[in-house]
């Protein structure tokens, strides 16, 4: 037993100097501190890693199809009154919407961007007391009312009985309402009134737009949408001076949030310099899917953004409002959160104290070394 005791002991890779022999130094000390202090921060910064995922960042081919995509906006328009504002989407495949007002909420503002509490304004318009008949005559008591459509019925049972389905009327025709208070719906309905008294108040509208994942655009412009020969042209006529675009976009996404997400366009304002203009913002959509530490998958978007402004003094004059033209790219971009093993941080640990104590030791013998010698050559110079 004795003799495998000594063999044991010939295996020990750290042989035990007395304490005798030690000498200690002021630059031992020194060296010792400043190890120390280096392992300390060196510690510190490991352990911080540890805790906190890191996250790994693969580029593939997007080859999903089928998609929605998710548009959540807040937008501030100063000079252009809820009335008048429109939110309209079109896509190359043809699909169209306009004038959307689902999942969408406008708050009116006054000149000042303060909220305007919601209260019954009086306007002080000529009232008709009976709506204007189809045949010509006014609506008689016990009478079926039917409103003309002003020459834009599809069919002759057909009937506008408000200023809406007058103008949708013209809008399938594709005819201009251009003069909405010669309408008998729309001066019932007091429409140039409401927009002539909210003429210097602004909008905030916000909300989302669900849209197919196809290229396209979706714009708010001033007056309610409608179509000529396929192109869209809003009703500019009922605000005399033009319409101020200036606005202020306070969060444009696309999809859902997830950590990191960086969306360029929140918070940035644009000021009109001119009285009419169209501003378009140029749009890179990115798929993204974010998977955190959990395994959670968030699809999502990113994009990347340039920006234009037409002058409204050019010819063909273009149509003013805030255009977003948005396409896809067809990389997909993808995250995934991942935390380091347990075994990974005490292996940097070891490496760490391994490390600067060796290094350490090293400069101490240098300079150990260093002083021993150079006393040595004083000393014999001294003696000589």
């Amino acid at each position: 037993m004795d003799a495998f005791l000594q063999r044991l002991k010939r295996l020990d890779a750290y042989p035990k100097v007395n304490e005798d022999f030690y000498k200690r130094t002021l630059s031992g000390g020194i060296v010792t501190l400043v190890a120390a202090v280096v392992m300390l921060l060196l510690f510190i910064s490991e352990t911080r890693s540890y805790f906190y995922s890191a996250t790994e960042t693969k580029l593939v081919v997007d080859t999903s199809r089928g998609e929605r995509l998710r548009v959540n906006f807040d937008i501030t328009f100063l000079s252009i009154p809820c009335t008048l504002l429109s939110v309209d989407t079109m896509d190359i495949s043809g699909e169209q919407h306009q004038d959307i007002r689902h999942d969408i909420e406008k708050i009116r503002l006054d000149a000042h961007g303060n909220v305007i509490e919601a209260r019954k304004v009086s306007i002080g318009g000529a009232k008709i007391e009976r709506p204007l008949q189809k045949h010509g005559g006014r609506l008689d008591k016990g009478e079926q009312y039917c409103g003309t459509c002003y020459g834009a019925e599809e069919s002759d049972e057909q009937c506008c009985n408000s200023c809406e389905e007058v103008r949708e009327a013209y809008k399938k025709k594709g005819w201009a309402l251009t003069n909405p208070d010669l309408i008998d719906q729309c001066a019932r309905e007091d429409f140039v009134e409401r927009v002539k008294t909210q003429q210097d108040e602004g909008c905030n509208v916000h909300g989302f737009l669900d849209v197919s994942k196809v290229a396209g655009n979706f714009h708010f412009a001033p007056g309610k949408g409608f179509y000529e020969s396929n192109i869209d042209v809003p009703e500019l006529s009922l605000l005399e001076g033009g319409f101020n675009i200036t606005h202020k976009i306070n969060k444009l996404s696309f999809g859902t949030e997830f950590p990191g997400v960086v969306n360029p366009l929140d918070g940035a304002q644009w000021t009109q310099p001119a009285s009419d203009g169209t501003y378009q913002y140029f749009i890179k959509v990115v798929p993204t899917i974010y998977t955190d530490i959990r395994g959670h998958n968030i699809h999502s978007n990113q994009f990347s953004v340039t920006e234009h402004f037409r002058d409204g003094n050019v010819r063909p004059k273009p149509q003013p409002g805030v255009f977003f033209f948005y396409d896809f790219s067809p990389i997909k971009v993808i995250f995934t959160e991942e935390s380091r093993s347990l075994l990974h941080y005490l292996t940097n640990l070891c490496a760490i104290v391994g490390g600067v104590f060796t290094v350490s030791g090293i400069i101490d013998s240098f300079i150990y070394h260093g002083q021993k010698a150079l006393k040595k050559k004083m000393e014999l110079g001294k003696y000589r």
